[in-house]
């Protein structure tokens, strides 16, 4: 029988909390959209303590190390997926499109790595890509529950605020173009991370002579 560690069981936790979080986006209530952040941050949260414990125990596995990214990847994802489907939010599916075909591109790239037995280390610009998603991904959580209170509440819209003036105004700018610009710059942030993986490990794809 398979044993499973604690940090492998925080990032089982991690990808069956996914599909709850997803379910909730899609129901689209102030109550559901704040439970959608809570399940993210608790996410998230495993996240940074599974790979913690695995190293202080010296309990990496090879399914923790398969499971690991996999979580990070359908968690994020799903994220920005979901925001594509919310019109309200005006986000583009290019932008989510490039993002996901980052990932691709960059497991390709690893598993060819793996192939010739070249190990290939998180680096500085896919650690800051993570972090950028995670913001962006917050901050558009919490746009989202504002925007779903302003309309269960106080029957206004963000559309009513560009009617006023001063930090009214900027208040409604922030709700209704903020979630674009956000995602504009995860996705050149995104993309910039790939190009410099690729960059920094095109020797990988150099064909080695035949014996």
């Amino acid at each position: 029988m398979l044993k499973i560690n604690l940090a492998t069981k925080l990032t089982l936790l991690r990808v069956l909390l996914v599909p709850i979080f997803i379910v909730l986006l899609e129901i689209e209530s102030v109550w559901t959209s704040i439970a959608a952040l809570i399940i993210f941050a608790v996410a998230s949260i495993t996240d940074f303590f599974d790979g913690k414990i695995a190293r202080k125990y010296n309990t990496i596995t090879t399914l923790g190390i398969f499971l690991d990214p996999l979580a990070d990847k359908l968690l994020i994802t799903s994220a920005f997926v979901c925001f594509v489907g919310m019109y309200s939010l005006s986000i583009p599916a290019w932008m989510v499109i490039c993002i996901i075909a980052r990932e691709f591109v960059i497991t390709g790239l690893r598993f060819i790595a793996s192939s010739k037995n070249i190990s290939i280390p998180a680096s500085i610009h896919g650690k800051f890509k993570t972090t950028s998603q995670i913001i962006a991904i917050v901050i558009i959580l919490l746009i989202i529950i504002i925007k779903s209170v302003m309309a269960e509440f106080y029957f206004t819209t963000p559309y009513d605020l560009f009617e006023l003036t001063g930090i009214q105004y900027f208040c409604g700018w922030c709700l209704l173009k903020l979630p674009f610009w956000l995602m504009l710059i995860v996705t050149i942030l995104t993309l910039y991370s790939g190009v410099a993986y690729m960059l920094e490990h095109k020797s990988i794809f150099k064909e080695e002579p035949e014996k």
